[in-house]
């Protein structure tokens, strides 16, 4: 069992890579029709874009809408308070946030503002940290994140949180309130 490193996501991107750009990944994954899907805010860090593109990868694995904020044609060209009005109605249009929790996009103003949003806007069942760990390190001085469900990898049969459990992709509740629940990811995305 393991929380997703920077390498496996990097590589998550270049092995399902089928489209020439990241751009023209998700615009094409934009044009398809979203009228059933789940539709996901991803809050990420800008410059970490080869994460962004595992991520992307990962996510439409199960057929979910992922929401980018640069490439919303509405946003506006600078940044502004146009630009918080704006990712505010995106996250409040979502039905799941999900913050891609790299050691940039933990320390980013932006990212955490994003975080607290999502928080009032989908606090505890449609929200998750997808953690990314960089190889064999540790998240430091981020404890509040404990409070969230987080997507987790489980690498194959074992024993994880009183159960057995296949080998998949899992979200996995905090231990608040005596809450210890995890589900697949499949699962956790259809729930809206």
């Amino acid at each position: 069992m393991s929380f997703i490193t920077e390498s496996q996501l990097k590589n998550q991107g270049r092995s399902i890579k089928t489209f020439t750009s990241l751009n023209e990944s998700l615009r094409n994954f934009k044009n398809e029709s979203s009228l059933f899907k789940t539709k996901i805010f991803l809050s990420h860090k800008h410059d970490e874009r080869d994460y962004l593109e595992g991520a992307i990868s990962l996510l439409k694995t199960y057929g979910v809408d992922v929401y980018v904020d640069w490439l919303d044609e509405g946003m506006p060209k600078t940044t502004s308070g146009d630009t918080a009005v704006r990712i505010k109605q995106k996250i409040s249009e979502s039905h799941k946030f999900i913050f891609l929790g790299t050691d940039g996009a933990i320390n980013s103003k932006w990212c955490n503002w994003e975080l607290g949003l999502g928080d009032a806007a989908r606090y505890i069942d449609h929200i998750a940290l997808l953690p990314v760990k960089k190889d064999y390190t540790d998240f430091a001085g981020s404890e509040y994140l404990e409070i969230y469900p987080y997507i987790f990898n489980i690498d194959n049969y074992q024993y994880f949180k009183g159960n057995y459990r296949s080998q998949g992709t899992y979200v996995v509740y905090p231990s608040v309130k005596g809450n210890d629940k995890v589900v697949p990811i499949s699962e956790w995305l259809r729930s809206r």
